[in-house]
């Protein structure tokens, strides 16, 4: 029996502003990735993402991202390792303070957007991250472009780490995601999207957008939580995953 965690970003709602559908996903996954405020989300929103998960019986990890409201975090930023570390210790700690309000505690940490693509190929930015980790608590999954720079740094540090791989991205050779900006970057066709990952999870490999075949190691998938088709592309992943005999299971038992 094959067994994968399933993981979704959440808690991205913005003062009056709306997106994704986290209190219909929630129930799907496994693992909930929720915002800290930097790059989405606010006090409120993280209070109610923590509630939702807590009751759904999943997962929780902390989100965080650049300090980038209006870009969404997914702009890339000239920051040192001890401001990428400072970043990093500061949402964990506002995140935490919510679960342990709640009666419930931190399972993992996936950085965001920008800062989790340069985390992949920067080693120095991705070790800056880990020790922020470390320092709050050792004992947190780190979850991590598979293959990438911050898999390494998490390992170096003596760090439990899930690599992570996505459903609806395109990859280059070198494992990394193709930029958004790119034609082909995001696999639009939903069959051809879970086909990709039905592939990565039994087979350990993955088509990059060259065409070539790469190794990928599955721990976890993404699936996007926002957009008009995010709920039925769920609902159907797990349809096609108990069909192929893959068990989605919870992070924890996963990654030891």
């Amino acid at each position: 029996m094959y067994q994968v965690d399933l993981n979704c970003d959440l808690g991205e709602s913005f003062g009056n502003y709306k997106l994704g559908m986290d209190d219909q996903v929630i129930p799907l996954i496994s693992s909930a990735n929720i915002a800290c405020g930097y790059h989405a989300s606010d006090p409120l929103v993280m209070a109610k993402t923590v509630a939702m998960a807590k009751e759904a019986g999943i997962g929780l990890g902390a989100h965080p991202g650049f300090p980038d409201l209006m870009g969404f975090g997914r702009r890339n930023m000239d920051v040192t390792p001890g401001e990428a570390k400072a970043y990093t210790t500061y949402q964990i700690g506002a995140l935490d303070a919510f679960c342990k309000s709640q009666g419930t505690k931190l399972q993992h940490v996936k950085p965001h957007g920008a800062m989790y693509n340069m985390a992949g190929k920067d080693y120095k930015l991705a070790e800056a991250i880990c020790q922020a980790i470390y320092d709050f608590d050792k004992e947190l999954i780190v979850m991590a472009l598979a293959g990438g720079e911050l898999v390494h740094a998490a390992k170096d540090m003596g760090l439990k780490v899930a690599n992570e791989v996505f459903a609806d991205r395109a990859y280059e050779e070198d494992g990394s995601l193709v930029n958004r900006r790119k034609e082909g970057a995001m696999i639009v066709d939903e069959g051809e999207a879970i086909a990709r990952v039905v592939r990565m999870v039994k087979e350990g490999k993955v088509t990059a957008i060259t065409g070539k075949d790469i190794p990928i190691q599955v721990d976890s998938i993404c699936v996007h939580g926002d957009g008009v088709k995010a709920l039925a592309f769920v609902e159907r992943i797990r349809e096609k995953f108990a069909l192929e005999g893959i068990r989605i299971a919870p992070l924890s038992e996963i990654v030891k």
